[in-house]
């Protein structure tokens, strides 16, 4: 479809040769598979967006999932929009004209006019006759109007022709038309029959069952979205409930621990540092399911603790280490996992792990201004501060997961996972000579 167009196409087999072609070349716009083999599309997207290079390319996702659940996944991932995998020309004539890669049809060359002799055998010149000029400029600026009007009818029309089309499909998927029925043709009374008295009304009771059918289904399917939208509401909220409260502990720890006097005689504030990894303490920071563990707000606390460790002459190496949570989820390996329900039975969980955290490599865990920061410690601190950076995966938890039984929800499990899927910044101090 997009060859019919005299545009250029390249196509790659995967979202990892896509990437690698991202490196030595510039499109002018992308349309991204979901389902292909290792990365998916929404991921692909993430990376393609991650990297400023590449960020400025529009994406089109092209993939056979339907709702405003998964459309909504991949705009917030950076894609433009979703073209279904029953895709009509008008539909990609449309997308085209949004990317801008349709070229401007208008036509905008001047006709050529031909000079008419008059008495004398002298041509009028076009400066010589300014009404000529004025009525010829009016046509021209009058047959754009009537094109560029015509071009629009063709659109709407197209745009409406494509809408009702998938409408007329999509019901007939739901309710598939039965077969004619041929009915035999009477003969011909003398009289007029009453059958066709009948068959109307039965008609008219067929097509009352069917609409009161259809009403039915769709007040049960409007029900069960209401139902799922409260139930995921819910689990929202308990979840962020339960990472503000981790923060308090968190903080309210931190704090007791610079609250304890040193016994052995505190140095001024203004002293140098000390080189006592007890002096500052290590700081945590929790990570929220679906995010890079080293991005937002660990990035602001790790400039943070930068700028004390550089103020005090810190001496020594930073080490910031991340810890995986184990999810209870809900979803499937083809349209992604999500936090099940609060009010779930954790042994109904449909994957208990994090494959967000399973997925990604070791630059893939850190966005751009994070590692940008990290390159940048080096020689900000004449080499006096080391940055380690570490994946421990789901070792070493902070919370302990409850046992899981038919009284453990997915929120009271999630709520441990919470806890334990954080980043640990801890200074070490270099020994003295």
């Amino acid at each position: 479809m997009l060859e019919k167009y005299d545009i250029e196409v390249d196509m790659a087999e995967s979202a990892e040769q896509a990437i690698d072609y991202l490196t030595r070349h510039r499109p002018d716009a992308i349309f991204m598979d979901h389902l292909m083999p290792g990365m998916d599309g929404l991921q692909a997207v993430q990376v393609i967006k991650s990297n400023p290079q590449t960020a400025m390319i529009p994406i089109m996702m092209y993939t056979s999932q339907e709702g405003e659940l998964y459309v909504g996944q991949a705009r917030a991932l950076g894609a433009m929009g979703v073209l279904p995998k029953q895709v009509r020309p008008v539909d990609v004539s449309k997308v085209l004209y949004e990317l801008h890669l349709l070229p401007d049809r208008r036509d905008m060359t001047e006709p050529a006019l031909q000079p008419v002799e008059i008495e004398g055998g002298v041509p009028p010149t076009r400066a010589s006759d300014p009404v000529v000029a004025r009525l010829d400029s009016g046509r021209r600026i009058e047959a754009m109007l009537k094109e560029q009007a015509l071009e629009a009818r063709r659109f709407i029309v197209a745009s409406l022709d494509s809408f009702a089309a998938r409408i007329i499909n999509d019901v007939r998927d739901v309710f598939p038309s039965p077969p004619p029925i041929e009915l035999p043709r009477p003969p011909i009374p003398e009289t007029r029959p009453a059958w066709p008295w009948a068959v109307a009304f039965g008609v008219a009771c067929a097509l009352a069952l069917l609409f009161a059918i259809l009403w039915s289904l769709s007040r049960e399917d409007l029900a069960k979205s209401r139902a799922q939208i409260a139930s995921l509401t819910s689990a929202n909220e308990q979840l962020n409930q339960a990472r503000t409260d981790l923060l308090s502990t968190v903080k309210d720890l931190t704090a007791a621990v610079a609250a304890i006097p040193n016994t052995g005689g505190a140095a001024p504030s203004s002293a140098p540092f000390s080189n006592d990894s007890n002096a500052l303490g290590s700081h945590t920071e929790m990570v929220p399911y679906g995010e890079l563990p080293f991005d937002r707000g660990r990035t602001d606390a790790f400039r943070e603790l930068l700028l004390k460790l550089e103020a005090q002459g810190f001496h020594g190496t930073l080490k910031v280490t991340s810890y995986a949570g184990i999810f209870c989820l809900a979803g499937n390996p083809a349209d992604g996992f999500a936090p099940a329900p609060a009010v779930l039975a954790a042994v109904k969980c449909d994957l208990l792990g994090n494959p967000f955290e399973d997925s990604m490599t070791g630059q893939q865990r850190q966005s751009l201004a994070f590692a940008n920061l990290v390159a940048g410690v080096r020689q900000r601190s004449a080499g006096q501060i080391l940055v380690s950076m570490e994946n421990a995966g789901a070792t070493h938890p902070l919370a302990a997961y409850p046992a899981r039984n038919e009284t453990i929800t997915a929120g009271d499990w999630n709520k441990a996972a919470a806890a334990n899927n954080r980043v640990e910044f801890v200074p070490e101090p270099t020994p003295a000579q």
